[in-house]
Parts: C-alpha cells; sequence; structure tokens
C-alpha cells in the first residue's frame, strides 16, 4: 500500500512538468470586436477567457491535470468564436457562430458550468443574457445575407 502512494505522488509530481502553452497569441486592435461598454462589460467577465486571445490565466492553470483541461477549453473556445479575431470571420462562419451563442444562451449552457465554479462574476443574470443576444442580432443584420440553410446549421 504504501508503494502505492508513493508511485501516485511520483506520478502527479512528474505530470506538473507537462505543461501547456498559455501564451496568448498577439491582439491586432483593428480586427477585435468593437462594441459598447454596456456589452462589453458582458463579454469581457463571461466570455473572453475562452472566446479571445485576451485569456486571464489563474493560480490553478498552472496545476496539472487541470491546465490540460483548460488549455482544451480555451482552444475549442477560440475555434468555436473568437472576439480577437472578429473582423476576419468569414460572414457565413460569423452567422453560425452567433446563432449558435445565442442558443447557448437560451439554454444556460454558457458560460460553462465548470467555469463559473471558479469565476461567480461571469454568471450571467437574464438581463445580461439579453444584452447579448440583442448584441448578436444586431451584429447578425449587419451582415450579407446568407443562404436559407446557414441560420439552421449550429455545427
Amino acid at each position: 500500500m504504501i508503494k502505492l502512494l508513493y508511485a501516485l505522488i511520483a506520478v502527479v509530481i512528474a505530470i506538473q512538468f507537462i505543461r501547456p502553452d498559455f501564451t496568448n497569441p498577439k491582439v491586432d486592435e483593428t480586427v477585435t470586436l468593437q462594441a459598447d461598454t454596456k456589452v462589453m462589460n458582458v463579454l469581457k467577465p463571461s466570455c473572453y477567457d475562452c472566446h479571445s486571445n485576451e485569456t486571464k490565466y489563474p493560480w490553478y492553470s498552472h496545476i496539472s491535470p487541470v491546465s490540460w483541461m483548460m488549455e482544451d477549453h480555451i482552444n475549442d473556445g477560440r475555434k468555436a468564436l473568437n472576439f480577437s479575431e472578429w473582423a476576419n470571420m468569414d460572414p457565413a462562419v460569423k452567422t453560425k457562430r452567433l446563432k449558435r451563442a445565442i442558443q447557448l444562451l437560451d439554454h444556460g449552457t454558457m458560460p460553462k458550468t465548470s467555469y463559473l465554479l471558479m469565476h461567480k462574476e461571469a454568471d450571467l443574470s437574464k438581463d445580461q443574457k439579453e444584452t447579448l443576444k440583442q448584441f448578436f442580432e444586431s451584429e447578425m443584420k449587419k451582415l450579407p445575407n446568407q443562404p436559407a440553410y446557414m441560420y439552421n446549421d449550429f455545427r
């Protein structure tokens, strides 16, 4: 039993040396999302850690295997919707992502529960969700018309 405990401790220590690269990509202010203060005051604390190149890494991001989960969530979030690359997004893709964001807000699945456990300030009120939904809808209206199938495909 003692050998098993020592082995477990050795593994926990060893995995601390396997760390993801948590260097944020450079932010080009000319392509980042530009929105009014009310919208940004909701987006920054609730969405930007996973959906921008401006992630703020907390102390626990240096502890494996938590760091591996965070890397996965951040990479997936940036791939799905990256506010730091806003102006570079293809309009068809942007339309799909905005529709998906509204759907996730309606279902209460964003921000992720695992994120909310450590970031209580990111929990969105009904009014904040409505602010984001209205903003996302207004952004879609600015985009060129997309074929009808675009509006139902959330993949």
